[in-house]
């Protein structure tokens, strides 16, 4: 008799046993979909493996056959048994994570888009990784390199897979290298209404290029050759639903499976990056800015005049003046301040009552365009009321400042200014608008990007104002209480390297990435009590069963209340990602708490 071993997308990180009846026993292969039953319920299943031996007693039957040759080839089912291994997730979670809906929900592919039949014993043999980081001074060029490394592929006969943060640069990116004369190239992103039928033309073409977002790192090519990142070091990389994988650690995957080379391109690279180039793991390049670098001034907020504190001034006198230069020479000016909104704090002056979302419980943000108060974590939104809902006192205060406030209160002082031309403000969506350039950059707030309750705070504020510096040749001024730090330093001496050894000292000193591997256990759950209880047993249950894995703090989450659940979150740490990952999988494997959900999150952003 003949079975197979079968997972699903569930977190059950185990592979169930079935019966394969005589008629599928000729097509059945590892890396084939069945349908299955689980629990009375008809489910989609992938085939790991086949065996003529069984412990298991009243074994079911396989329903059905959805594929009569694999959707997985040996790399692919290789490469999902890494995340699976890495991610803490079940191989079949991360089996999913490759494949269209479509595929998901047990539809069929042509007999003639069908690949070849998988050999048992075949088992492709790990390559070390070849990754090149290229720090990215001059982001207009990068579009060359691009393509002459794409045409020096395909002379090889070999697949490209292209990665960019958002949909618009992977159309852009589409135009760019069409003009450039590369044949074969296909475009693949969750969103797209063609997603299924892009993924069966890739996965039959010999060599081909595919653009796509995150989840095109698991395109399903023939021949790679090579994976490239832009802008690797953007959050949107690493997936926000389980499994949590991040874009770039998958590539490094691949190319250990099929031998491709790795292209990381950022503004400014992620530290973990630098830090193996400085080890000689990564190969590290530079592409030299054409135009000159801007003058650099850091005004430090607490030495402004006090008459101008106490007026709590919105733009400082210094930066009014530095502005109205400008506008006088005709020239176009960036205000940056990374909180949309008008007001960011809604509160009853009387009774200090705040609204907040119900389904989150954080403040509110008035935007005044649309008269409307909005929750920026849900969808949540409703009119601002007339009257305090608590104490029905009638006037409601308004605080906090975004971009709608820093626009009204430009157009106050500038009347002659056409805001939106003369003067632009914006969040961190301008570094997405390639070939802008302004003659002075104000940027407001940063203080609130390096002051998050986050160890990798100073570095996102630094990949933030790497952006900006790259959006002027002329002049750009950053407001800040904290004029010492190394993000400031690195910018005014022009030398990158100095955020980064200062950053890497600091985090080796705490014991923090990328010296070792943190994970991030969620517990979730309506009853705030419950939530609450659950988390601090599994805590207690971990701190007393860690070895080599170090149990480091038990917090509530940021914001605690998330689209109607309570989280609480248990940060751990360890110097093995292995290590990590598998004494969660056996502590986590038996949990059982009505009304709550665990999952896990490895080197969290």
């Amino acid at each position: 008799m003949l079975y197979a071993k079968v997972v699903l997308g569930l977190p059950v990180d185990v592979a169930f046993d079935y019966s394969v009846a005589l008629p599928f026993q000729k097509d059945i292969a590892i890396g084939s979909r069945v349908i299955v039953r689980l629990r009375n319920k008809k489910s989609v299943g992938y085939v790991t493996g086949l065996t003529h031996k069984t412990k298991i007693k009243n074994i079911k039957d396989i329903l059905g056959l959805i594929d009569k040759r694999p959707i997985l080839g040996k790399e692919m089912l290789l490469l999902a048994g890494k995340v699976s291994d890495y991610y803490c997730c079940s191989l079949g979670e991360a089996i999913e994570a490759m494949l269209p809906q479509e595929l998901r929900k047990g539809k069929c592919l042509g007999d003639a888009l069908q690949g070849a039949r998988l050999p048992l014993e075949s088992v492709p043999s790990e390559s070390v990784p070849q990754v090149s980081v290229l720090e990215d001074r001059e982001p207009e060029k990068r579009w060359e390199i691009y393509a002459e490394k794409i045409k020096q592929a395909q002379a090889e006969n070999k697949s490209v897979i292209m990665l960019f943060s958002d949909i618009q640069l992977v159309l852009k990116a589409k135009v760019i290298f069409e003009k450039a004369g590369i044949k074969n190239i296909f475009t693949l992103y969750r969103k797209e209404k063609e997603e299924f039928a892009v993924w069966q033309q890739v996965r039959s073409k010999e060599s081909c290029v595919v653009l796509g977002t995150r989840s095109a790192v698991f395109a399903p090519v023939n021949n790679l050759g090579i994976i490239i990142l832009d802008h690797a070091e953007d959050s949107v990389y690493k997936q926000e639903q389980v499994p949590h994988y991040h874009a770039k650690t998958v590539a490094i995957m691949r190319s250990e499976i099929e031998g491709a080379k790795v292209i990381l391109e950022s503004l400014s690279p992620d530290l973990e990056s630098f830090l193996l180039s400085e080890k000689r793991e990564f190969d590290y390049q530079i592409i030299k800015r054409d135009k000159k670098y801007p003058s650099v001034r850091i005004i430090d907020t607490k030495r402004i005049p006090y008459a101008e504190r106490k007026s709590k001034a919105i733009i400082s006198r210094v930066l009014t003046d530095e502005m109205l230069t400008v506008l006088n020479s005709k020239g176009k000016i960036l205000v940056f301040i990374n909180r949309k909104g008008f007001a960011t704090y809604a509160a009853c002056h009387n009774c200090g009552k705040a609204l907040k979302c119900p389904a989150c419980n954080v403040s509110l943000v008035f935007h005044f365009d649309e008269d409307m108060l909005r929750c920026h974590h849900c969808a949540f939104k409703m009119a601002p009321p007339e009257i305090c809902p608590n104490c029905n006192a009638g006037y409601i205060k308004y605080s906090g400042i975004g971009t709608d406030k820093i626009e009204s209160e430009l157009a106050r002082i500038f009347p002659q200014a056409k805001i939106g031309e003369d003067i632009l403000v914006s969040t961190s969506i301008i570094l997405k608008e390639e070939g802008r350039n302004f003659d002075l950059i104000c940027v407001l707030g940063i203080d609130n990007a390096i002051n998050r309750v986050d160890y990798m705070a100073s570095e996102k504020a630094f990949y933030l104002l790497s952006g900006l510096i790259t959006l002027t040749d002329k002049r750009i001024i950053i407001s800040t209480s904290f004029p010492e730090h190394h993000c400031f330093e690195s910018l005014l001496k022009e030398d990158p390297r100095i955020f980064y050894t200062k950053e890497l000292k600091f985090r080796k000193q705490l014991k923090y990435a990328p010296f070792r591997h943190m994970a991030l256990v969620k517990v979730r759950g309506k009853d705030i009590d419950k939530a609450k209880k659950s988390a601090e047993g599994l805590f207690e249950k971990l701190k007393a069963g860690a070895k080599g894995v170090e149990v480091l703090s038990l917090s509530p989450g940021q914001p605690q209340k998330l689209r109607g659940n309570f989280y609480w979150h248990i940060l751990l740490s360890s110097l093995s990602i292995k290590t990590l990952s598998k004494f969660l999988k056996i502590h986590l494997k038996e949990l059982r708490y009505s009304g709550i959900i665990v999952t896990v999150d490895l080197d969290p952003l």
